[in-house]
Parts: structure tokens; C-alpha cells; sequence
């Protein structure tokens, strides 16, 4: 049976694959999930439009980003924080933080696109990454000072 594939499926094929596969199983396993249509005109039709508008969709996403890329690009987040003896901060500075200061700037990031692996706790320079869609990953540089 030839069959649309709706989601990956190991040692069957990705997303999107018309694939031929024994009945019983498309019958008793994949159709019943949803994983899976019947490769007929009407379907096959129905899902090209589908990847189409997901296309478009997936294009204006990275269109976005690059924007945002290029603001970022231009953006150093400057954040002052007390310090301590060392360099050493009084609390830590978080992506929340991050996106308020972006956010100050004119800069709409979301909190969780912003990767910190742990929050910063001494004063410095830092390269934070901020991934604004699955191709699209830019450093922003976050400086740490000393308030007052």
C-alpha cells in the first residue's frame, strides 16, 4: 500500500515521503495513529497544498529573523549589576534580564530564544547566543558592569 508519511518514522521514511509499506501494517499500525495517509489523488493533493503554506510559513519565519538578526547585530546589552570583591555579582543576570534590556532598546526577543547555559554571576563581556529560528542563530554581546 502507498502511503503519505505525516510525521518521521525510522526505517520507513521522513516526513512528507509517498512510500510503499505492507498492508497490514499501514491498516493495523500507521493508520490508526495518524501517522500516515492514503496515497490517493485527493490526498496527495491536499498535501502538497499543505507543504506549500508550510513553506511560505517556514520563509516568513526566516525573513523574520534575519531582521532581528541585523538589529541584534548592531545591539551590545549593557547591564549594571552591584559587584563584589573579585568581579563577583550581588544575584546573577538571567535571560529575563536580557530580554528587559533588549526590550530597552527596541529589541523584541523572546526570554526563551535566548541561550545562557547559567546565569552570569561576574562582571565582564560575555557572547550570549540568541537562536531566532532553526537556521538562524546570532551572538549578542552582553557587557556586565559595576553599578553607580
Amino acid at each position: 500500500m502507498e502511503v503519505i508519511l505525516k510525521e518521521d518514522i525510522a526505517n520507513v521514511g521522513k516526513i512528507g515521503e509517498v512510500v510503499r509499506v505492507r498492508d497490514g501494517y499501514a491498516r493495523n499500525y500507521l493508520l490508526p495513529r495518524g501517522l500516515v495517509l492514503v496515497a490517493n489523488k485527493k490526498n496527495l493533493k491536499t498535501f502538497e497544498h499543505q507543504k506549500k503554506i508550510v513553506a511560505d510559513q517556514k520563509q516568513k519565519i526566516v525573513r523574520q529573523a534575519q531582521t532581528v538578526s541585523d538589529q541584534l547585530a548592531t545591539v551590545a546589552v549593557v547591564i549594571p549589576m552591584k559587584v563584589g570583591e573579585e568581579g563577583r555579582l550581588f544575584g546573577s543576570v538571567t535571560t529575563m534580564q536580557i530580554e528587559k534590556a533588549l526590550k530597552a532598546r527596541g529589541v523584541n526577543v523572546e526570554r526563551r530564544k535566548i541561550h545562557l547555559n547559567e546565569p552570569i554571576k561576574m562582571a565582564g563581556d560575555y557572547e550570549v547566543p540568541v537562536r531566532l529560528s532553526a537556521d538562524v542563530t546570532v551572538p549578542l554581546k552582553v557587557s556586565v558592569v559595576p553599578e553607580g
